[in-house]
């Protein structure tokens, strides 16, 4: 079982910053190759470069949210929905159809319940955590 994970090229796992210009301030992200790869993609499938794609993911998370908590790990997230909504067939494997041009109730209709907010539902904090 282990092979398929450990069979990765270390590189993919190895970190980069990337430096972006969000609304005029300059921040570092730090990401795993591998997650750059996949917003690298992502951005590509719309016809944006990396930093436009973490522009506009920014912007959208603060209108929904209206704070950002930790940005670098909700990329890495979203690198991680992305794969595994390609997976399970929710967003077309050609990446000529842009992300921009599907139906977001029907890419996340019936989802494991932990995969997303219900909407209106207020979140409470673990226990635990």
């Amino acid at each position: 079982m282990c092979q398929v994970f450990i069979s990765a090229n270390p590189e993919s796992y190895e970190s980069r910053t990337r430096s972006v210009r969000l609304h005029g301030v300059v921040t570092s992200i730090r990401l795993e190759n591998l997650h750059w790869e996949v917003l690298d993609e992502i951005a590509a499938r719309d016809g944006m470069a990396v930093t436009q794609l973490i522009e506009k993911l920014y912007d959208e998370l603060v209108q929904a949210r209206g704070a950002v908590g930790n940005f670098a790990s909700f990329l890495r997230v979203c690198a991680l929905r992305y794969m595994a909504l390609l997976a399970r067939q929710r967003i077309p494997a050609d990446l000529g159809v842009p992300i921009r041009s599907l139906d977001p109730a029907a890419v996340l209709a019936d989802l494991p319940p932990s995969w997303a907010r219900t909407p209106g539902r207020v979140e409470l904090p673990r226990a635990d955590a």
